[in-house]
């Protein structure tokens, strides 16, 4: 049986996520708060006012600036306030709805990433608008029996939150995810399409604890199995509660 071991949400492209037990999916989007903010370059041709999709390199991401991870980022959902924690000690805390809240944190990252930043980076969001790495598919699910035939592969243990998936499956194949490419799955209350595979990217290079960028993910994905592909992406398309140890179900063709 397929069941959910884990669900994360990343209120912040590119900063650590939160665990969660439950959550409710609704048609059409992903997790609550999943990508609702970034922090842009100074460069990045965001508007608010007519936000368009743009490509991850126009924001902070652990692919370029892998410090981020060492950071313990927490989002609280009904002040939208985000408090920043380095090495257990609170360094920047600000209201990301608020000008001034979201000035102190946009100061903090200046001067920790320094000339990494492209300009002075601004914390943006628009209503409805999700900075997710892909234009279609917001919810990422990756399964876990996948992560141990990549640490057969690399000879050493892969933390499955290098993939910063929102669902990660317990009880599946390995691989066995990429059969459902172009089917509706069941996962708790909710009916989602599998969109597509994952392609990834030198983020994950990254440990997800300390920083260090200390694997090649990506070419011990084309090494070993032919492809650098990890993980679905799926869209919502029967919105409902996911929990934790909920079955996941494939209906037979």
């Amino acid at each position: 049986m397929i069941r959910i071991r884990e669900i994360h949400s990343y209120p912040v492209k590119g900063l650590n996520g939160r665990h969660l037990e439950r959550a409710k999916l609704l048609p059409g989007q992903g997790l609550p708060w999943d990508r609702a903010f970034a922090i842009a370059h100074g460069t990045a041709p965001f508007d608010a006012e007519a936000p368009q999709w743009l490509p991850k390199t126009h924001f902070l991401m652990l692919m370029q600036n892998e410090r981020l991870a060492q950071l313990d980022c927490r989002f609280d959902d009904e002040t939208q306030t985000l408090a920043v924690l380095r090495d257990g000690r609170q360094v920047a805390r600000g209201r990301l709805g608020d000008p001034i809240g979201r000035a102190v944190i946009e100061q903090f990252f200046a001067a920790y990433l320094k000339d990494e930043v492209r300009g002075a980076p601004r914390i943006v969001s628009a209503e409805g608008h999700r900075f997710h790495d892909s234009r279609s598919g917001f919810l990422s699910i990756v399964g876990l029996a996948s992560v141990g035939d990549l640490e057969r592969v690399v000879r050493r243990t892969v933390h499955p939150l290098r993939f910063r998936a929102n669902i990660y499956l317990e009880g599946s194949l390995p691989w066995e995810e990429f059969n459902w490419v172009g089917r509706e799955i069941e996962i708790g209350a909710a009916r989602l399409r599998i969109v597509k595979r994952i392609e990834r990217c030198p983020a994950t290079d990254v440990d997800p604890l300390s920083g260090a960028r200390d694997m090649r993910i990506p070419l011990a994905l084309r090494s070993g199995f032919g492809h650098q592909d990890f993980g679905i992406y799926a869209e919502v398309i029967g919105g409902g509660d996911i929990a934790t140890g909920d079955e996941l179900r494939v209906p037979p063709v």
